[in-house]
């Protein structure tokens, strides 16, 4: 007579069956729903990690968009086109303020905004600074 062998995960410790002196281990009824339970465990660890990615990946797009805008906007400021900032502020940062300041011979402008993606809309704050030769300031 040979023994029927299910399978590897049927005999414990890795050893093959009746001939090693080895008995199948049952499995256990209470057993059947952990694979469920390990589930539900599972998937929204995995959504919440896949929102953080997509949330990080809109935040530092918006923060190149940011760096954009301050190098635009320094360069307006520095040749003297202070009018133009708010529409190149509105179309290339949404919702961005800016600030300048004179540093020697350049003209510096400090933009910031609030990331609008995700959970981290309105918890994080971006700013991003550039600064521009002025022409005979």
């Amino acid at each position: 007579m040979s023994a029927r062998r299910s399978g590897p995960e049927r005999w414990p410790h890795g050893l093959g069956g009746p001939a090693h002196g080895a008995r199948p281990v049952p499995r256990l009824r209470h057993d059947r729903g952990s694979v469920t339970a390990e589930f539900a465990v599972t998937v929204p660890a995995l959504l919440a990690v896949v929102g953080l990615v997509v949330a990080a990946t809109g935040a530092a797009r918006q923060s190149v968009a940011l760096a954009d805008a301050a190098a635009v906007v320094a360069r307006q400021t520095a040749r003297g086109d202070e009018a133009a900032v708010p529409g190149t502020l509105a179309r290339l940062a949404p919702g961005a303020s800016a600030t300048s300041s004179v540093e020697g011979d350049l003209v510096c402008v400090r933009v910031e905004r609030a990331v609008d993606v995700g959970p981290l809309a309105g918890v994080v704050a971006l700013s991003s600074r550039s600064c521009a030769p002025g022409l005979g300031r």
